[in-house]
């Protein structure tokens, strides 16, 4: 893995991480599914134009469009529809550390319902995993975090976790910006008919904090870590690529605790380095296990 690889994946893991302390101010002053829904809408027309741009159409394969479907409906419909929600009472530390399960349930649902082998590695990094979650999230709940979140948040990352294990070794070719513009608008269509039977309009408190929250929002996390990590993946590839993921846990809670004052005690720093440790063996053992085989 090259300097400018690392450079990628340590960009990539910001940008991420970011988005639950920006997903944080949006839906404290806004209502969650209406502002999905535009953000959805807003990213997909920039996407579509920019893909345009590059060559690429919406001419897809009946596989790819199984892939921009499922993805529309679980990563941005349930996964981020949920979490959206949820996130009006959970903080977004909390959020974030629920989310960077996703590799450690990636690789538990393969070994338990596909009979993938795990390394030993693997399997200590799955205890080790869990116990740092288990540990942060007890801490929460026993100062008053709301448990009907924390469940959301739960369902969330099972619902990303399915779509994950359903689509594995799927590829976006050479239309990969447009499959993601044409997800986001699957996400867009599928909470537009929930919003507006739920929210309103007038439930929104503008001021300038929420529109640059929400500007960066759609830039950032949105699109340009997206991009960023198909570019990375292209360059190191998939397996080597997710090894990343496990910057979630320390940077989520610590950019939260930077910018948005929330709570960053012992319990978190050893909870949160934990959890990266134990998703980091995950990954480091799926990369050995390609070099091996």
């Amino acid at each position: 893995m090259d300097i400018r690889a690392i450079l990628m994946g340590l960009s990539f893991g910001l940008l991420w991480s970011s988005a639950f302390a920006s997903t944080r101010v949006i839906v404290l002053d806004a209502p969650p599914l209406t502002a999905l829904v535009i953000r959805f809408l807003i990213s997909a027309v920039l996407g579509v134009i920019l893909a345009r741009a590059m060559g690429q159409n919406w001419k897809l394969s009946r596989a790819e469009w199984r892939m921009v479907i499922i993805f529309g409906l679980c990563q941005n419909a349930l996964y981020l529809g949920l979490n959206w929600v949820a996130m009006q009472w959970v903080e977004a530390s909390a959020a974030s550390i629920i989310a960077s399960m996703l590799p450690l349930l990636v690789a538990a649902a393969g070994w338990v319902f596909y009979g993938e082998k795990l390394r030993p590695i693997a399997i200590i990094g799955l205890l080790v995993g869990f116990a740092g979650v288990a540990l942060i999230m007890g801490s929460r709940i026993s100062d008053g975090l709301d448990p009907m979140g924390v469940i959301m948040c739960l369902i969330a990352v099972v619902a990303l976790t399915v779509a994950t294990l359903v689509l594995r070794g799927a590829g976006g070719g050479r239309n990969v910006l447009m499959m993601v513009a044409l997800q986001m608008l699957v996400g867009s269509v599928a909470l537009l008919p929930l919003a507006v039977a739920f929210e309103s309009w007038s439930d929104i408190q503008w001021s300038w904090t929420l529109v640059w929250a929400f500007i960066y929002t759609v830039l950032g996390p949105g699109l340009l870590a997206t991009f960023i990590w198909f570019r990375l993946v292209s360059r190191i590839g998939a397996t080597r690529a997710a090894t990343f993921h496990f910057l979630t846990p320390f940077l989520g809670v610590s950019i939260a605790a930077a910018f948005l004052g929330e709570r960053f005690g012992p319990t978190d720093l050893i909870g949160a380095l934990v959890v990266a440790a134990g998703i980091l063996m995950v990954q480091l053992s799926k990369v050995q296990g390609r070099a091996s085989g």
